[in-house]
């Protein structure tokens, strides 16, 4: 009896900067699933790495030639800047193609909602790239309140910080709000996400969140928000402290969850991301594995006990994926949940009289 073989799905990267060259192409290229067809891209520096990368790559000038050729390919990956996340999912949606967007999914809900219908319109795959789902530390936590082992959970504390006095050359900190550049769009999509996958919606009445909101600008060089805290109280009972922020010299705990039975502490992010950046890739030995030295700890007063960080696994989001695009399970992360990250950021900066988006 033999096996057929499944066709690997054709896929086009439309921007190859930190989202494309870092968090995609790498588990595109690695998964037999997939086949990184073409990288569309502009920038000639980008345009050298993707061929000294992936050696024999299509390159292309711009995503109208995806979509005059739309038959050649099935899923496109959109890691732009996020003003054009709306507009080019709009389009291959059109040439019918399965989409894939980086978070911010789009600048607002409306605009998310109203992609989620064109998808569904089209029999197509939607889905965001909520990456942190797949964080070493983040699965250990869901591991532990999902077992029960911290007792009725009552204050979740988790912070996505770091120290960047100097703002780094970038759509997210020369752009505004009204881009989706800053924090709240960047980091917020990731800890609010991250938050509501635990402990479910935010409570609310009349519409409104029950939220506390403080948003600041502390680099004078940039236009947009660089360090924001939200406090959140899920409609489950569970209290939420999120922090973001570019400019915070010395961070705090990664993860603190607190619980009636004990509390769970966690240190740094993810080092997923940073062996990418180092040259490792997805399948190399170690990938993925926190050192026992970076392990969180588990504590009730004078107890405590490290916990083995569970292994970051970014690449099993396209695992998930490639069985959607086939049809064989849902997308790995609902769109829906994206909007309803909007929904918290949109009503964040009206909280703090300030306008996130122009439309």
């Amino acid at each position: 009896m033999t096996t057929e073989r499944v066709a690997p799905i054709r896929t086009v990267v439309v921007g190859f900067g930190l989202s494309g060259r870092i968090f995609h192409a790498p588990f595109i290229a690695a998964d037999p699933g997939f086949e990184l067809s073409a990288v569309v891209t502009t920038d000639e520096q980008r345009r050298a790495q993707a061929r000294q990368e992936y050696p024999g790559i299509e390159l292309l000038g711009s995503a109208d030639e995806v979509w005059s050729r739309a038959d050649e390919f099935d899923l496109v990956v959109i890691g732009t800047p996020g003003a054009s996340h709306a507009p080019l999912a709009t389009a291959a949606l059109e040439a019918g193609l399965h989409v894939l967007i980086d978070k911010p999914f789009v600048l607002t809900a409306g605009e998310g909602r109203d992609l989620i219908a064109r998808a569904e319109q089209a029999g197509r795959c939607l889905t965001v790239f909520q990456n942190r789902r797949w964080d070493g530390d983040f699965r250990t936590v869901r591991s532990l309140v999902d077992a029960g082992e911290l007792g009725e959970v009552r204050r979740f504390e988790s912070r996505f910080e770091k120290w960047q006095p100097v703002p780094r050359e970038s759509w997210k900190t020369t752009g505004t709000a009204a881009d989706g550049a800053g924090v709240l769009y960047d980091l917020g999509s990731h800890v609010i996400d991250q938050a509501v996958q635990l402990f479910g919606p935010v409570a609310s009445a009349d519409g409104e969140f029950d939220m506390h909101v403080e948003i600041d600008r502390r680099r004078g060089s940039t236009e947009s928000e660089d360090d924001v805290f939200l406090a959140l109280r899920h409609a489950s009972g569970v209290y939420s402290h999120l922090w973001m922020s570019a400019v915070r010299p010395a961070p705090g705990p990664r993860f603190q969850v607190l619980g009636s039975r004990a509390g769970y502490t966690s240190w740094g992010i993810d080092g997923q991301e940073q062996a990418l950046k180092d040259g490792l890739r997805p399948g190399d030995p170690g990938f993925g594995v926190t050192p026992p030295e970076r392990w969180g700890v588990v504590s009730a007063g004078d107890e405590s006990r490290q916990v083995e960080t569970l292994r970051g696994d970014y690449a099993d989001f396209y695992r998930e994926l490639g069985a959607a695009v086939r049809g064989e399970r849902p997308v790995p992360v609902d769109p829906a949940d994206a909007v309803g990250v909007l929904e918290i950021i949109e009503q964040a900066f009206a909280k703090a009289a300030l306008k996130p988006h122009s439309g």
